[in-house]
């Protein structure tokens, strides 16, 4: 089996209050304001397929919520969204690698959050088989090439994968294409869905 695991708030919590948090200190700015101001708009999703630069994105940022952050203040908020890691998903993960199993993750994220976490949380990488992230890709949930280029990589077919995400939409998208999907909607969601596995089981294929 193909185990496709998402990292936010899967692998990784994160919390986007943060990052708002920290530039509202450093700006001077309401909270209440950056949050109310703040989209997921184009910007955001060309910074996450690797279509504009760290610099650029972190100036479109500052000119949509009127503020006059260094790129460093900038991205002192930025980085603060991670939390922690979540040591259980990463047993799951470590014991289906020793099963036998494949797995991967796929992730919506930057070049400026991957100068962060992978130094921070380095255990991420070290239970993964591999990571396909949006930045390198030129790719980003919940499109469905996404999906469409990870299984042809691994050499997988839909029936044979599930995917782990915490947004609806791109576990839909998944679904979509055949793979069996997981909406995780909270911190025991993964363990859950492994409760009742045998990790001793020999794996044939």
């Amino acid at each position: 089996m193909l185990y496709i695991f998402d990292m936010g708030n899967v692998i990784i919590d994160i919390d986007f209050k943060r990052v708002l948090s920290v530039w509202s200190n450093l700006s001077g700015k309401p909270l209440s304001e950056l949050s109310s101001d703040f989209i997921h708009g184009e910007t955001f999703k060309q910074h996450e397929c690797g279509k504009i630069s760290d610099v650029e994105f972190a100036e479109a940022i500052n000119d949509q919520l009127d503020m006059s952050l260094s790129f460093d203040e900038f991205a002192e908020g930025w980085q603060a969204i991670f939390i922690s890691v979540r040591p259980d998903v990463i047993d799951i993960m470590n014991r289906l690698r020793e099963q036998g199993h494949r797995v991967v993750v796929i992730s919506n994220t930057n070049r400026l959050h991957q100068d962060y976490w992978p130094q921070h949380y380095p255990e991420i990488a070290a239970s993964a088989d591999f990571l396909y992230l949006s930045q390198d890709l030129g790719l980003r949930k919940p499109d469905p090439d996404i999906y469409q280029y990870v299984l042809e990589t691994e050499e997988f077919e839909p029936q044979d994968a599930v995917f782990f995400d915490d947004v609806r939409e791109n576990v839909d998208a998944a679904v979509a294409l055949g793979i069996k999907g997981v909406l995780v909607t909270d911190r025991d969601t993964v363990s859950r869905y492994f409760a009742e596995y045998d990790f001793s089981a020999e794996v044939t294929e």
